[in-house]
């Protein structure tokens, strides 16, 4: 849970406060939803089903795959005002937060450091 918590004000930190500089007459509580829903979706997809069969590489690429495909329908279906390069660069912030979200969150075990060495 503990983990789920971090990855969602990380991701609400880009995601909800980049809605809410680029789509004009979003409210700061429909930016942060959309922000919720994107994170459980992408915590279920991407961290527990993709990260966990595959690597980080692979998991970050489909977590930012993901958020373009999301951010798009928002875009369509809430008639939002979001141009491609902003969606574009709300993936691309958002994947950077992923990788260390899976590499330093996610599996911490991989920074062990053994004294003995």
């Amino acid at each position: 849970m503990l983990k789920f918590l971090a990855k969602w004000v990380l991701n609400a930190s880009v995601v909800a406060l980049l809605l809410y500089h680029y789509v004009a007459g979003i409210t700061l509580l429909t930016a942060l939803l959309v922000s919720t829903i994107f994170t459980v979706v992408a915590y279920f997809v991407g961290d527990q089903l993709i990260l966990r069969a595959s690597n980080n590489t692979v998991a970050t690429l489909a977590d930012a795959g993901l958020s373009i495909l999301y951010l798009w329908m928002l875009r369509y279906f809430l008639g939002w005002d979001l141009s491609a390069g902003e969606i574009l660069m709300i993936s691309a912030i958002l994947g950077l937060m992923e990788w260390i979200i899976h590499r330093y969150i996610l599996k911490p075990d991989t920074f062990v450091i053994d004294p003995t060495k």
